[in-house]
């Protein structure tokens, strides 16, 4: 382990939109305790990018296993495509290197548990860019649940559509929308985040999935825009996901039913319709025909600020000097990308799938489609050209 007794020496590799946006907030000296001094980017051409848009003084690397063996950063932001985290994390960890990983955590869950093993196996402090997790919303909804104040969770429904994005979006770049540059496609780009905070507000994952991906339903792609997908949970619960990338205008709403009442959240307010008492009480007790709980419309008071991605580095900076507990720990990224690889199965498959996902099948299916897929695994590399550098990959 490297000695974490001072500056904290930051490195990032992959230095698109998402790189160059937590390159500039390390700048900033907004991160107490954290200094970026090293980016690596296989593009030679964004050397001259990095120094006059970041800074001169910051060491630029084309190979990512150079910087992390040399023993000139503490702690690696990872950046790049996801098929590349896993790979870019173990060899970190290997040097006892710290990692913030963006989401999603990989693109299989094999390669994610063996990312986690290694984590652990390192000493190291590993999180994930699960920046939702500092939305007061979703903080309020967790605590509520977390405490019984919704009771037993009956029914979960999220419909995720304003994720609108044109063919122009996905012409921007070749390695977009395909199974051997990304992936996958709404499911792995747009929704790691909301199938997180499935699983981290309720703190349950199901135990079996039926899910409906439809591929190219309305632009010119080889991968999924639009999900319907069913899960069920051991208590008996259910859950429906819905989200597609070609609906305008959108809708983010995401319901919670439990046995002491109703609790929504849409248009950044939560509402908790609660029962005076629960449900299973008041139909042991009820003797009338058309009758129902008392119920109370209750506009939950919000407090706090989202501190987004500054919040997860500045968490992540906290834990490795003082040992605050991560808001994201990384090993939990497999979780949504266990519901995520559940629902491609299931479609694959066409029928339902149990969790966890058998890593063998998955794995299968999905080289299938990379074969089959349109353009070749890019090398590692940013996630995107930063937007001030190219327009075309916005």
């Amino acid at each position: 382990m490297k000695d974490t007794s001072s500056t904290i020496r930051v490195g990032i590799i992959g230095v698109g939109n998402m790189g160059s946006a937590h390159a500039r907030t390390l700048l900033s000296g907004t991160i107490i305790g954290a200094e970026l001094v090293a980016v690596c980017d296989i593009r030679e051409m964004m050397r001259d990018w990095v120094s006059e848009q970041l800074s001169p003084t910051i060491a630029f690397w084309s190979n990512a296993e150079d910087m992390l063996s040399s023993g000139t950063v503490d702690a690696v932001i990872l950046a790049t495509p996801h098929y590349d985290h896993a790979r870019q994390a173990a060899l970190a960890f290997a040097s006892g290197i710290h990692v913030l990983v963006e989401k999603p955590a990989g693109v299989y869950t094999r390669q994610v548990r063996e990312m986690n093993e290694a984590a652990a196996a390192s000493g190291s402090v590993f999180s994930i860019m699960y920046n939702q997790r500092t939305n007061p919303l979703y903080i309020k909804l967790k605590d509520l649940i977390s405490s019984g104040e919704l009771g037993e969770i009956r029914r979960l429904n999220w419909i995720i559509t304003n994720w609108y994005r044109s063919q122009s979006y996905y012409d921007s770049g070749g390695w977009r929308a395909t199974w051997s540059g990304e992936g996958g496609g709404v499911l792995i780009n747009q929704c790691p985040h909301q199938l997180d905070l499935l699983q981290w507000t309720t703190g349950m994952m199901p135990t079996r999935i039926r899910a409906f991906c439809q591929f190219g339903k309305y632009r010119n792609i080889e991968v999924e825009d639009d999900v319907t997908a069913y899960a069920e949970y051991e208590n008996g619960a259910t859950a429906v996901f819905i989200t597609t990338t070609g609906e305008y205008p959108g809708s983010n709403r995401f319901e919670i039913t439990g046995d002491q009442g109703k609790i929504v959240i849409e248009n950044d307010t939560l509402t908790f319709w609660r029962l005076r008492e629960s449900e299973t009480a008041f139909n042991q007790n009820y003797t009338g025909k058309f009758g129902h709980p008392e119920c109370w419309k209750c506009e939950i008071p919000i407090e706090g600020i989202e501190t987004g991605h500054p919040g997860i580095i500045r968490n992540w900076i906290e834990s490795i000097q003082h040992g605050t507990p991560l808001i994201a720990p990384g090993e939990e990224g497999i979780r949504g990308l266990s519901l995520s690889n559940a629902m491609y199965l299931s479609t694959w498959i066409d029928d339902w799938v149990e969790l966890p996902v058998s890593e063998e099948q998955f794995e299968h299916e999905l080289e299938q489609r990379k074969q089959q897929s349109s353009i070749a695994k890019p090398d590692s590399s940013a996630d995107q050209l930063p937007a001030d550098l190219s327009a075309t990959y916005k």
